[in-house]
């Protein structure tokens, strides 16, 4: 079993942190819109105080919240690992420059990429891409899948190719 640190603690996790939480939220709200008026910061003060008291006081909105905000952590490193792949792909450098088609390419299989590991992060990849390719029916499903792939591709570029006579 994981040590647990000070910052882990139970008085910590279930009030501390989502008082503090509340409280700086509805603070910054309440100076930003200025509902109570200009130059009202110890109102604003105290009126987060109270309304982070009785959120922490309920027990269903702090688990609401805390579910909310560790998926925005993850959402927001999900986010964060396809603006940097994108960015390497899409942005070019001087007298370096990738072909739109080249650019989309590797834009759809860095999408698929994320998805699979995203899969394999969250531990549901050995049962997904078993049901998907392992099950009765994925051998006809991918076989026809592919199929279709192949003459739609083979449909846009011949269409592209007599546009562009």
């Amino acid at each position: 079993m994981a040590a647990e640190t000070i910052l882990q603690h139970e008085i910590l996790t279930k009030f501390v942190y989502p008082f503090l939480l509340i409280f700086f939220i509805v603070f910054a709200v309440l100076e930003k819109t200025k509902i109570l008026g200009e130059n009202k910061r110890q109102l604003n003060a105290l009126i987060s105080f109270v309304i982070g008291l009785i959120f922490v006081a309920a027990v269903f909105p702090k688990i609401v919240v805390g579910n909310l905000i560790l998926f925005l952590t993850v959402a927001l490193v999900v986010m964060f690992v396809v603006l940097l792949l994108w960015g390497f792909v899409a942005g070019g450098k001087e007298g370096f420059e990738i072909s739109k088609g080249l650019k989309t390419f590797l834009m759809v299989i860095i999408g698929v990429a994320v998805v699979i590991a995203l899969f394999w992060a969250l531990g549901v990849g050995e049962s997904f891409f078993t049901f998907l390719f392992k099950s009765s029916w994925s051998n006809a499903f991918w076989t026809n899948f592919l199929f279709i792939v192949v003459i739609a591709l083979a449909l846009a570029f011949m269409l592209k190719g007599a546009k562009e006579k």
